[in-house]
């Protein structure tokens, strides 16, 4: 039904999976999972139906945290997020797009699951504490000491992002033009001196094993992969609520390439190239707070 309150805040719901876990496909499972639970409860008993949903996708997400954090332990290579496509609409709303991009995305996985949990739910979603503790179990007051160090964690590891989505897309047009070309000098001009590049293969798809630091070093990197694949293509798309790259080789969507940019440069490069982490590209992803 239409006025089904899981229907009315689904998006909602996958946005605080996804934020949580950084999966796409984990997000869907731990919706799925929240469905089956609302069907089985007396909706017509629970007062707050978008609380108690929120509740029940946060504790289905906690418990699937603690699985995927040790499957991650043994991931071969750097381990990213797995990249959403999204609608431009999302940029308007800064906060939302800033939880989840993949520069803060990232940063979350430092976090413990109560820590980024009540993170998620307070700063992201505006949730009161007593909604959160409830989720949580654990007390308002602990919760506030929580989402207090959560912040102070958060704040020391987050990029700069300050730029507006029309100064990231100059950017991202001119990096586009030196990856296709692989022009030494163009790529050396748009990324910043001590950029950062990451890149996540899994094991199934070739990527540097480490992050790559420093302008020249990702320069040649990118101008010898331009060389060595000189049928890729790509293209601009809008990923995590921003605009980023898409790498087409051989027909299909090879790497996701999303960015940090400050002053007019790249610092930060973050390339999935896992192809199990790109079937969720393939349409776009909505999302809500």
């Amino acid at each position: 039904m239409d006025d089904d309150p899981f229907v009315t805040h689904r998006s909602l719901l996958f946005t605080v999976a996804y934020e949580m876990l950084g999966s796409a496909a984990d997000a869907e499972d731990v919706v799925q999972e929240t469905w089956l639970r609302w069907a089985a409860v007396d909706q017509a008993e629970v007062r707050d139906p978008r609380a108690y949903l929120v509740r029940s996708v946060t504790r289905q997400a906690l418990n699937r945290l603690r699985t995927v954090s040790r499957r991650r332990e043994d991931y071969v290579g750097e381990w990213l997020p797995e990249p959403l496509l999204t609608s431009p609409d999302v940029a308007d709303d800064v906060e939302l797009a800033e939880s989840v991009s993949m520069a803060m995305l990232t940063v979350l996985e430092t976090l413990g699951p109560a820590e980024r949990a009540a993170f998620v739910l307070r700063e992201v979603f505006d949730t009161p504490y007593d909604q959160i503790a409830r989720a949580l179990d654990r007390s308002p007051s602990a919760v506030r000491q929580i989402v207090h160090r959560a912040r102070e964690r958060v704040a020391a590891r987050r990029p700069r992002m300050e730029v507006s989505v029309a100064q990231q897309r100059a950017v991202v047009d001119r990096f586009i033009v030196a990856i296709d070309t692989g022009e030494l000098q163009a790529l050396l001009e748009v990324l910043a001196p001590d950029v950062v590049l990451v890149a996540d293969g899994g094991g199934l798809a070739a990527a540097f094993p480490r992050p790559v630091t420093g302008a020249e070093r990702v320069a040649l990197l990118l101008a010898g992969l331009a060389a060595a694949t000189p049928a890729a293509r790509s293209a601009p798309a809008w990923l995590n609520g921003a605009p980023g790259v898409r790498i087409d080789q051989d027909g299909r969507f090879a790497t996701a390439v999303s960015v940090v940019v400050a002053d007019g440069r790249i610092t930060h490069l973050y390339a999935v190239r896992n192809p199990q982490k790109l079937g969720h590209l393939d349409e776009v992803t909505l999302l809500s707070r």
